[in-house]
């Protein structure tokens, strides 16, 4: 059977005005410069389709993803299941997240911008389909650094940690016609946060789009960016810290972009290769809830709990929602958290999308055990559910793990970076 791809992209810019997502839910746009975007990637072999779709905003909530997903397959004419929906994490676009603490969902933005696009990408990509061949590459980048500052007092704050973790692979894959060999789309995979703007006011897809817009021009190719292993990744910026102003985007854009195009250019041979969908269903255990005096103690030292916002509100809310289920009698979490999963193989490469910002160890410790070459971990890909650190680092704090300690009343245990790794390879082995 035939490889075969298709590619599409619809702009998903929302009005000047709009409230940008991903700091203080009090950021108003002023400006655009440059567009949001959602492209899809189909691929397939004509008994199989699965569709990979990029959006340019920061995170999508669950509920709000799988409507996304829901409409995109139907549009398709594909399963659900097929259908995997990622954010580029940047935090200069609408908010689509809903998290508490960073204001709710524009809803007249939803449905009267994103999701007429989303189903409009995915019809014309499988639509689009046509034989096809596939050619990858891999390099080191340095446009990403670990994020988790740690200071003198030992806290741990954002900005440039020199000595700590990340994962320094960009992949790039392009797809092209078999008959002509033009080109279909490219895919370009990194981790990296979308802070190089920080606190902007102009609606940006930050500095990976400023690198698909140079990558475009130099192989008249559709691009497209899937974001990696964000979670203790930032921008390395050269004012020492993890944001910038817009001027940063352009300029970090670029050092992408050189890497980007270096590798692009290390593809030498192209091939028809096999597609599998490899599902199932990820389980991974909570953590004990703490004890109703624990609590109740916490809840009484934090002082005007209306005006909080971000971190201080998500813990607030944690706290309050473990206080009434333990007042209503339930002692222990029930069940476990759970999440279907569909891992997409492609050749010598596989998509794990994962809703999480996983840290950037949980993606290289998968690689090493998958027996893939290139095992590409999505972030914020199908839902969101906050941060993922790996279980060495929540000694030391900081607001990573403040958002996995307190985005649900149900906690994950400690070890679920090493819980999920095992789930993925589990699925990946099953199927």
């Amino acid at each position: 059977m035939s490889f075969l791809c298709g590619a599409s992209r619809e702009t998903i810019t929302p009005p000047v005005g709009t409230l940008l997502y991903g700091y203080t839910p009090d950021v108003v746009s002023e400006s655009v410069h440059d567009e949001l975007t959602a492209t899809a990637v189909a691929v397939g072999n004509g008994v199989q389709t699965a569709l990979l779709i990029s959006l340019t905003l920061g995170d999508i909530q669950t509920a709000l993803c799988d409507e996304m997903r829901t409409a995109a397959a139907k549009a398709a004419g594909i399963d659900f299941s097929d259908v995997i929906i990622a954010s580029t994490h940047t935090h200069c676009g609408p908010n689509t997240s809903g998290m508490e603490g960073w204001g709710e969902i524009d809803r007249a933005y939803v449905d009267g911008i994103l999701m007429p696009a989303v189903r409009l990408s995915a019809e014309k990509a499988v639509k689009s389909m046509t034989p096809a061949t596939v050619g990858s590459a891999c390099g080191k980048s340095e446009v990403g650094i670990n994020r988790r500052q740690q200071l003198e007092n030992g806290c741990i704050t954002f900005g440039q940690n020199p000595w700590g973790c990340y994962d320094p692979n960009m992949t790039v894959l392009s797809f092209r016609r078999e008959d002509n060999r033009q080109g279909i789309v490219n895919l370009v995979h990194y981790g990296c946060h979308g802070t190089a703007c920080g606190k902007a006011v102009e609606i940006t897809r930050d500095w990976s789009g400023m690198m698909l817009d140079r990558m475009e021009k130099l192989t008249g190719t559709l691009s497209v960016f899937f974001n990696g292993a964000i979670g203790d990744v930032g921008p390395r910026l050269t004012n020492g810290e993890t944001v910038g102003d817009i001027t940063y985007v352009e300029e970090l854009g670029s050092a992408a972009a050189m890497d980007a195009m270096k590798i692009y250019r290390q593809i030498k041979s192209f091939h028809s290769p096999q597609i599998r969908l490899h599902k199932g269903t990820v389980r991974l255990p909570y953590k004990k809830f703490p004890s109703l005096s624990q609590v109740q103690n916490r809840v009484s030292q934090i002082k005007e709990p209306e005006k909080l916002i971000n971190i201080e509100r998500l813990e607030y809310g944690y706290y309050k929602n473990v206080e009434k289920l333990l007042l209503a009698g339930v002692t222990e979490p029930d069940g476990e958290f759970t999440f279907p999963q569909t891992v997409v193989e492609i050749g010598n490469c596989v998509f794990v999308p994962l809703p999480f910002e996983h840290f950037s160890e949980i993606s290289m410790r998968l690689r090493e055990y998958s027996g893939f070459e290139n095992t590409l971990t999505l972030s914020c890909a199908n839902g969101y559910n906050g941060y993922l650190p790996v279980e060495s680092e929540l000694c030391r704090g900081g607001y990573e793990v403040g958002v996995f300690r307190f985005a649900s009343a149900y906690s994950l245990a400690d070890n679920t970076d090493q819980n999920i790794i095992n789930e993925n390879l589990r699925i990946m082995r099953e199927n």
